[in-house]
């Protein structure tokens, strides 16, 4: 079984992998696979946290430290990644999959790109304590719809399309099978978890996150933005 796993995807009896290369796969692994997903949950499901004194308590902050923490670090490991690779001369085990992968790849980079200068863009916060009760967020602008709803939709199909990315990179690459099963196993516990938390009613609403269910509250008058979005809470 051990060398069954330790051998490479084509079934070759041996594998070798230019440091360049092996370096742009750890990290974008560590980038796509791990990162970027684990913010997409903190941000998707702990904006209220369990046992959470709701409405008493408003506007928690873990969940947005945690998801700006992960996902820049996740951007800049992916950013020096491609680092790695642009000054390699080709493309590794050039072919279809080879070129499929690059291109998805540099698709992906860019949607993450996208998504940090969105999200510099997003405009005002405002709300009850703020200097100006006005804000793009607590007024529910249409900048800030259109942010909500390119955030939210990009970030979530990019991180599917990176699971394809990923698998085209490793048969590129002609990885050990352990290595596709341990990601495999580690996308499914990332699916169990959603499906979970999803189904538990985590996905609560930003805006109620931070403000509360007052209908006063501008936000409150208007459909909540995105799939799934549990409003009003309680």
């Amino acid at each position: 079984m051990l060398d069954w796993l330790a051998t490479p995807l084509s079934g070759a009896a041996t594998h070798t992998i230019e440091a360049a290369v092996y370096w742009h796969a750890r990290l974008m692994v560590l980038a796509w696979g791990v990162l970027l997903p684990l913010g997409a949950l903190a941000a998707r499901f702990f904006k209220v946290l369990p046992g959470q004194d709701w409405p008493r308590v408003l506007d928690t902050k873990p969940w947005w430290h945690a998801h700006r923490a992960l996902q820049w670090s996740g951007v800049a490991l992916m950013t020096l990644a491609l680092g790695l690779v642009l000054a390699r001369q080709g493309l590794p085990g050039a072919g279809p999959m080879a070129l499929s992968h690059a291109w998805l790849g540099w698709l992906l980079a860019a949607a993450a790109w996208l998504q940090v200068a969105a999200g510099q863009a997003r405009g005002s916060k405002g709300g009850p304590g703020s200097q100006t009760l006005r804000g793009d967020h607590y007024d529910m602008t249409p900048r800030r719809v259109r942010f909500e709803r390119l955030h939210k939709g990009l970030g979530w199909a990019a991180l599917l399309a990176s699971v394809a990315c990923t698998v085209l990179g490793l048969v590129v690459a002609d990885a050990p099978r352990w290595m596709l099963l341990v990601l495999g196993l580690w996308w499914a516990l990332l699916a169990v978890a959603f499906a979970a938390l999803q189904r538990a009613g985590r996905c609560v609403d930003t805006y109620q996150a931070i403000w509360g269910p007052d209908p006063a509250h501008p936000g409150n008058r208007r459909p909540a933005v995105g799939w799934g979005v549990r409003r009003p809470l309680g």
